[in-house]
Formats: C-alpha cells, sequence, structure tokens
C-alpha cells in the first residue's frame, strides 16, 4: 500500500538569509500590501512576499516580518497560535510580534 504524504508548508523564515535584492522586493510586497484595500491584491501581495522570503502560504494566508523591538528578522503568520499583535492601525499589517519574542519579551503598543 502506497502512502502519500502531503508537502509541509515552511513556517518561517529569516530576512536575514534573503540577499538585498530580494530583501528589496520582499520590503515592497509588503509596503505594497499594507495600503490596498483590494482583498485579492492583497492576498496576491502575501504570496508574492512569502515567495520572495522562500516560504509556502496558501492563497488565503498572510505574512508578517516580526515587529519586536529586538530587530528580529523572523517572518511568521501572523495568525498562529502563539503569535502576538502588539497593535493595528488604520493600514493593513498592523504590527505583530513572532511567536518566540512573544514569549520571550511581549511588547504591548
Amino acid at each position: 500500500m502506497a502512502l502519500m504524504t502531503h508537502a509541509h508548508n515552511q513556517a518561517q523564515a529569516n530576512y536575514y538569509d534573503m540577499g538585498t535584492a530580494d530583501q528589496e522586493r520582499f520590503d515592497e510586497m509588503m509596503e505594497l500590501a499594507d495600503v490596498r484595500a483590494e482583498n485579492s491584491v492583497f492576498l496576491a501581495l502575501m504570496v508574492a512576499a512569502a515567495q520572495i522570503a522562500g516560504l509556502r502560504i496558501n492563497y488565503t494566508q498572510e505574512i508578517r516580518r516580526c515587529a519586536c523591538s529586538c530587530w528580529c528578522p523572523v517572518i511568521f503568520d501572523p495568525h498562529g497560535p502563539d503569535a502576538h499583535c502588539i497593535e493595528t492601525d488604520e493600514y493593513n499589517l498592523g504590527r505583530h510580534q513572532c511567536p518566540r519574542c512573544a514569549d520571550d519579551h511581549r511588547e504591548t503598543a
């Protein structure tokens, strides 16, 4: 009997593992996503940013770069069970901490 296994989605990436050109492209996609009102465009930009970072996400998922004060380079799923929302604002992305930073030094707005 053959077993079929599904590809595991990588949960996190390191911003500093990308080259300078990819960091700039990633930042551009995230900045564009932050100001887009159309959900379909926002989600497409999330997928594009994730691909640049080497993450495989579904079209309905989102990613964030950790926004805590320790300058953490982690790119992660902000809706994960241990991620922490620092604050939301009038933009799409808000500020989130990765699970490790939220556990080590939880921040508030």
